[in-house]
């Protein structure tokens, strides 16, 4: 048996999984159809009004934030929201996958994959509450690359979940499509969202005038040890190996034993 996991569902959870699968097909028909309709509802009288709307759109953006306790609120939840799904659960949840091809038992395997996908699931909706939250509360004339960018995240975030779905079997030949194109897009989205998330803290820091240098330090360290850890991965056990000898190097090859280079050099002298 292959050290590969490959989850048959029964007929109860078929029924699940398909009335999941129409679920997320009707929510994220609705997103596309609210962002159209936002904006098909901007301004279109001539354009002296979209020139008094895009420098109302400046002056609002250049001037501090009145910061009240209910706005300071709601962003920090909304930075919270971003921070724990791009900045946090999504790079696990690439490093669990990391570690499930580097393990040969099918139990193990079994466990980071539901880990893997539990944390994928609760950084869509962690994220898709932050964007609520900034549609229902927040100023959106989506003038600045923050606003722009996570806009773009919205839509292309719910992509993942849905190709995931769609996981064919091992052994098909479309699953190494499948493999590549999901790898990609979830590399592309966590890459996207922890820039995003900087882009963030910047415009925060010019809207407020408050210092953000140590949201910016733990963010970085964060993220500095999430990417070590993904790049030990692969080479843990090597550097494990290094410190003992293998069973071919002690073992004796054509009545020879196998000596380091310079070693071999000074033998093949004294032989001569």
């Amino acid at each position: 048996m292959q050290p590969g996991f490959v989850f048959v569902p029964s007929e109860g959870w078929s029924n699940w999984l398909a009335q999941m699968l129409e679920s997320g097909r009707r929510r994220l028909l609705l997103l596309c159809a609210s962002f159209v309709l936002l904006s098909l509802l901007g301004p279109s009288n001539g354009a002296s009004n979209s020139t008094e709307n895009l420098s109302e759109s400046r002056n609002k953006t250049s001037h501090t934030l009145e910061m009240t306790p209910k706005v300071s609120f709601q962003l920090k939840l909304h930075a919270l929201f971003h921070w724990s799904s791009f900045g946090f659960l999504m790079p696990l949840g690439i490093i669990l996958v990391r570690m499930s091809s580097k393990c040969h038992n099918g139990r193990c395997i079994r466990a980071l994959f539901y880990c893997h996908a539990i944390s994928q699931t609760v950084a869509v909706l962690l994220a898709t509450g932050g964007a609520v939250l900034s549609l229902m509360n927040f100023e959106n004339s989506f003038s600045n690359s923050h606003q722009r960018v996570g806009l773009a995240l919205y839509g292309v975030m719910w992509l993942q979940p849905i190709i995931g779905f769609f996981r064919p079997e091992r052994g098909v030949k479309v699953r190494s499509l499948w493999y590549f194109l999901h790898w990609l897009l979830g590399i592309a989205i966590c890459v996207t969202g922890i820039v995003n998330v900087y882009i963030g803290l910047r415009t925060y820091h010019e809207r407020t005038t408050k210092s953000v240098r140590l949201w910016t330090g733990l963010l970085t360290v964060e993220i500095t040890f999430l990417a070590f850890f993904y790049l030990m991965i692969d080479r843990w056990s090597y550097m494990m190996k290094q410190g003992h000898a293998t069973v071919e190097q002690l073992r004796p090859t054509d009545n020879r034993r196998t000596y380091p280079t310079t070693l071999r050099k000074e033998l093949a002298l004294v032989q001569e």
